[in-house]
């Protein structure tokens, strides 16, 4: 049964310090910048060198990070590259190349901050829209569902304070949803992570519990054509929809499986057959699943939680 409009009162916060890991490193840095290596005489910046790739793209090719986190963690002695420490932007390495980061690096990679709301009705998943506040302002300790956070990311008080996760920097929604619909909403400061989820040919699965407006008979021909055409994939505007899975689970409620995110998808493949979605909800991205997390609160990111 799909869960109703539950309003919830958000709580106001003030933005937290940015993080100081970069401090820790300035003195380590300046050695390293005042090195033979600090202009990386190891690898090339030719791009005419068709062999080599860029480290930062690498490293995010490789998942370690996003090439915004690699560019930081370059630029502040953070990287080496086959035991050799790499400081300057653009540098060029070899695929095979051994990358590794310096314990400072990993722990501020490791402490990055990835939080599961359970959605309510009414409100939007990024910016405020006619008058709908955004999720993330439901991010307050009071709406934590401690019973679930078992686990906590390292040096957690010394990020959120007493404001919880809402007033950390660069919290990423991953994958939106709209103000009509509930479920899973996953913020994150991993920007791989929100690469691998973001991402069009990912893969990455994206469940959802759809009840529509009549009732599914599939010993019907009319319901059976209509969900075979979902199946077979929509096309509209010369733009084709098209689910990975749908599967009648009641009289009139459907799970769709996604691996694509186009704006409203399931209710214009929904309508293209003639149904209309009344009410729709995401129960897992990947193999992160909402499970029992209460409408309105949120958790922590737990060990169990495998995107893949």
């Amino acid at each position: 049964m799909l869960l109703q409009a539950t309003r919830i009162c958000p709580r106001t916060a003030v933005p937290a310090a940015q993080s100081a890991w970069r401090r820790g490193l300035q003195e380590h840095t300046s050695c390293i910048r005042s090195s033979p290596w600090s202009c990386c005489q190891l690898f090339s910046h030719d791009s005419q060198d068709g062999a080599l790739v860029r480290l930062s793209k690498l490293m995010s090719q490789q998942g370690i990070c996003s090439r915004r986190e690699a560019d930081s963690y370059i630029q502040n002695g953070g990287v080496r590259v086959d035991g050799r420490f790499v400081t300057e932007l653009g540098t060029k390495v070899h695929p095979s190349s051994r990358i590794e980061l310096t314990r400072d690096a990993k722990e501020h990679l490791t402490a990055k901050v990835t939080v599961l709301l359970n959605k309510p009705l009414n409100w939007v998943s990024s910016q405020p829209e006619d008058g709908h506040e955004p999720a993330i302002k439901l991010l307050t300790p009071v709406n934590e569902c401690k019973e679930l956070s078992i686990r906590q990311p390292p040096n957690l008080e010394s990020k959120v304070g007493k404001y919880g996760p809402l007033s950390l920097p660069k919290m990423a929604v991953c994958g939106r949803l709209d103000v009509n619909s509930t479920g899973l909403l996953l913020f994150t400061q991993d920007g791989a992570l929100a690469k691998q989820i973001l991402d069009p040919n990912g893969d990455i699965e994206k469940e959802y519990l759809v009840r529509v407006n009549l009732v599914l008979d599939e010993s019907t021909r009319t319901t059976k054509t209509m969900i075979q055409r979902l199946r077979d994939g929509i096309t509209i505007d010369k733009v084709v929809f098209q689910a990975k899975s749908v599967e009648v689970i009641n009289d009139n409620q459907m799970r769709i499986v996604l691996t694509e995110g186009k704006h409203r998808q399931i209710r214009r493949m929904c309508e293209q057959v003639g149904l209309k979605v009344v009410a729709l909800k995401r129960v897992r991205i990947g193999n992160i699943k909402l499970r029992s997390l209460p409408v309105g609160q949120w958790r922590y990111l737990q060990p169990f939680d495998k995107l893949m």
